[in-house]
């Protein structure tokens, strides 16, 4: 049996979520991190991962045991692109049937039908192949209209032999809207790098936020608005703070980031600069030198952003949506975009953090802790994989 990985440091009581329902299974981390013997196997398990090329899947991916099988070339899509993802598809699950142990899905199933999912699943369960559904997303972040992927989860959550996702209160949710348990798995770190430098508060606070290319949940033109009347309110305090808005240069909605940008015309104390698109290394340099990152989500379950800004020791500001205040409660705090006092609590108190929490080797440990719980992320998911595989085939 499994029980959860806790977070490496305690929640705040203000930011504790509810208690899982009794049905939900966890797993704690292992402890030194270690390799394990995944039952009787010997050769790596193969999965057919949908999708293979994701940062999340190779964090989540023990290469000694598991094998994950590469996306198949997307017809007519440029090299790299995985969506819309073929191996989803019945054809290629029934023609692959012998190349695979388990399916295992994660993003991408909005590029299909209701049917076209069952159909996908169905070729599966026909070739004795055990279906894992990681609901990373109860609402979808590329959606406005959340109403065809609710009838996608329904199809796959109620189909699939197992459910993972990645916080309690989600997996609450899942147990409330289709009466089915989750192994609650934590988002691993996604970082390669060394622990960042400390760093300086003699320039002011710096408040950071990302809109990379506009997508449908990002509240971007309120949440520059929010960070304009932010700054003029912590003139009052005599606070020095400097908001720093980065955004794309190839956007989906040209018009929008026009707004965007005319809504922080007039304010010294917040920047929009267009970017071409950040490398990972690139994104993680520059939130290295924030105090406080800020998440403008309209809705939204879970943040690979609020995994990153805590490995690198960055409060994150966000609005409370979806379950993403769960993964990191400690270091989040909730604001209201219609309301700057909220985001001007948030810079205060990341400022009030910093000058009392010098970095005395707090991140480094940090790192270490959350190499250690990759692995029993990675020792969970193998196990998992096993255990699937015994069950359906018994």
């Amino acid at each position: 049996m499994f029980e959860r990985i806790p977070p490496p440091f305690s929640a705040s009581p203000r930011c504790i979520p509810a208690p899982p329902p009794p049905s939900i299974r966890a797993f704690r981390a292992l402890s030194p991190a270690r390799k394990t013997s995944i039952g009787t196997v010997t050769t790596p398990i193969r999965v057919a991962s949908i999708p293979a090329a994701h940062p999340y899947i190779h964090a989540i991916t023990d290469p000694q045991l598991v094998r994950v099988l590469p996306d198949p070339p997307v017809p007519g899509a440029p090299d790299g692109q995985w969506w819309p993802p073929v191996a989803m598809t019945p054809e290629w699950l029934a023609a692959h049937a012998r190349d695979y142990d388990v399916l295992h899905v994660h993003f991408g199933l909005e590029s299909f039908s209701p049917a076209q999912v069952r159909a996908g699943l169905d070729a599966a369960r026909l070739a004795g192949r055990p279906v894992i559904f990681t609901v990373h997303d109860l609402d979808n972040p590329q959606l406005v209209d959340q109403a065809p992927y609710r009838e996608l989860l329904d199809v796959i959550v109620s189909a699939a032999d197992r459910l993972v996702t990645l916080t309690d209160t989600a997996a609450a949710e899942i147990d409330r809207r289709w009466q089915r348990s989750s192994l609650v798995v934590p988002h691993p770190t996604l970082t390669a790098g060394t622990t960042p430098p400390a760093r300086r508060h003699d320039d002011g606070i710096r408040v950071g936020m990302h809109l990379r290319d506009l997508r449908p949940n990002i509240d971007a033109e309120r949440a520059v608005q929010a960070m304009v009347d932010a700054a003029q309110l912590l003139d009052g305090f005599e606070l020095r703070a400097r908001f720093e808005v980065l955004m794309n240069e190839r956007v989906r909605d040209d018009d929008a980031a026009a707004r965007v940008v005319a809504a922080a015309r007039d304010s010294a104390a917040v920047q929009v600069r267009r970017t071409p698109y950040l490398s990972d290394a690139d994104v993680e340099q520059w939130l290295s030198g924030l105090d406080l990152f800020v998440l403008p989500y309209r809705h939204g379950t879970h943040s690979g952003w609020v995994e990153l800004c805590y490995d690198l020791g960055v409060p994150v500001a966000g609005t409370d949506v979806g379950h993403i205040r769960s993964q990191h409660p400690s270091e989040f705090s909730v604001i209201d975009l219609d309301d700057p006092r909220t985001l001007v609590d948030a810079v205060t108190s990341a400022r009030a953090t910093a000058a009392v929490l010098p970095d005395d080797g707090r991140l480094a440990r940090r790192r270490s802790e959350r190499l250690a719980e990759r692995q029993a992320v990675r020792d969970a998911h193998a196990r998992l994989y096993s255990t699937v595989m015994t069950e359906v085939s018994a």
